[in-house]
């Protein structure tokens, strides 16, 4: 895999004239940069470990929230040769908080170092995080191919709202199909490949470098959601040239904070903090300091956390699938791209820490549920992801329901597809019995309904 290195990433917020704008050569240029270098894998944890770590103000462990909306200046001429860009981040000049914070600014380092990337920034939602890269990378008339299997609230950004609010236009496909994804892109138009490492909810895995060659062949940028695998896959190190996350998630850990980043070359953070022309910047999806200093306190264990999601995952699949049931978990030898997973993951994190059990109809999916939550305690029927508690919801009623049926179907979401996301609280014997109890339930119920 390539890896690109830990950089000292110089931020501006200098105005950028009409033809400097940033397209989607100057990304692909800047991608090709970083990987000039002979490819070297890297552990996300050491690259994490080999982030600058910034202290506190009077020498604590912990860096200090610098809270503030708006930044003094010594002298009147400061404040010119700010708003002019000759002063930046990057020499500690700040101007106003939705710009740069640099309690925020730390927070993008680390998600940098953790996804391989030059640069990173963070945002107040994982979907604040997308639509910004996306309409920072497309302009009115753009045109954008994206995976048919989506988390629900992109597929609706992409098919209803862009097109409406923006004339930008996308073309769903199946991403496992490389000659209909080269197909989809229409030269000159279209702007974007877009699709998740490990797709919500059916977590189909996708061959990113093959996906990242495609579309840099036809001068098109690739951005990928790692939402549901960060560790587990490393996105920009296999080819991709932006890689964006709902942090609330496995990042978070609490299902506490709702926050998201975007992960790429400092060139596009730069452009998206644009005085003039910035999405990040003019839309202000800002996260808040205190928000930022708390997840900065979190990754470190982010490895630690992963394994054991993920460990937990495996072992509830292989005994589900011996018991019977239609499981799907990539780490499982019949998942259809568990042969790839296993050339591009970061092995040592293990196969990701979702499974879905296909109970086929959404009573039956509902009943399982039920029995697994108000009678053994198994876990909790609630939407999201990465908790410590394992969290059940029926996926096409609710974190897909923005799909219509034909679209769930070509999707691959059946009506009684139950996504859990393992947590890792309790033991996990105590958890399995917990399951088997349900499950034991379920069937007794159902043998006494037919009587």
């Amino acid at each position: 895999m390539a890896e690109t290195g830990t950089r000292n990433v110089t931020f501006s917020s200098k105005r950028r004239n009409n033809s400097e704008d940033l397209n989607g050569e100057d990304l692909i240029l800047a991608k090709k940069s970083m990987l000039s270098a002979p490819p070297r894998w890297e552990d996300p944890a050491a690259a994490l470990a080999g982030a600058r770590h910034e202290f506190g103000e009077h020498g604590g462990v912990n860096m200090s929230i610098e809270a503030s909306a708006t930044f003094t200046v010594m002298e009147p001429e400061t404040m010119r040769r700010m708003f002019s860009g000759e002063l930046g981040p990057d020499r500690d000049f700040f101007i106003y908080s939705r710009h740069f914070n640099p309690t925020v600014l730390n927070l993008g380092r680390q998600m940098a170092a953790l996804e391989g990337t030059e640069a990173a920034y963070c945002t107040a939602s994982g979907m604040s995080a997308i639509s910004s890269v996306l309409m920072q990378l497309c302009s009115s008339g753009g045109h954008v191919v994206a995976s048919r299997s989506l988390y629900g609230g992109t597929h609706a950004l992409l098919s209803h709202f862009l097109p409406r609010a923006c004339n930008i236009t996308t073309t769903f496909v199946d991403v496992r199909d490389h000659d209909g994804v080269r197909e989809a892109m229409v030269e000159g138009r279209t702007k974007v490949l877009y699709f998740e490492a490990m797709s919500n909810p059916t977590l189909t895995i996708a061959n990113v470098p093959q996906l990242c060659r495609i579309a840099h062949d036809k001068g098109v940028v690739v951005v990928v959601d790692n939402t549901f695998a960060p560790m587990v896959l490393s996105p920009a190190r296999l080819g991709a040239d932006v890689v964006v996350h709902s942090i609330s998630k496995y990042i978070s850990g609490g299902a506490d904070i709702i926050a998201g980043a975007v992960c790429g070359p400092a060139s596009l953070v730069n452009s998206m903090m644009d005085l003039h022309q910035g999405a990040l910047m003019l839309l202000g999806p800002t996260m808040n300091p205190k928000v930022a200093f708390e997840l900065s306190e979190r990754i470190p264990h982010l490895g630690l956390r992963m394994k054991e999601h993920c460990h937990r995952a495996f072992v509830y699949a292989t005994r589900m699938k011996k018991l019977g049931l239609k499981v799907i978990y990539p780490g499982l030898e019949d998942h259809p791209q568990h042969g790839l997973l296993k050339t591009l993951a970061n092995l040592a994190y293990g196969y990701g820490g979702i499974l879905c059990v296909d109970m086929e109809t959404e009573e039956r999916a509902n009943r399982l549920m039920n029995h697994l939550q108000n009678c053994t305690q198994f876990g909790f029927m609630a939407v999201s992801l990465g908790y410590y508690e394992t969290l059940m919801s029926c996926s096409g009623s609710s974190t897909s329901s923005e799909l219509n049926a034909e679209e769930k179907s070509l999707a691959g979401i059946s009506p009684g597809l139950v996504r859990m996301s393992i947590g890792y609280s309790g033991t996990l014997e105590q958890r399995w019995a917990q399951f088997e109890k349900a499950l034991s339930r379920m069937q007794d119920t159902l043998l006494l309904n037919k009587n």
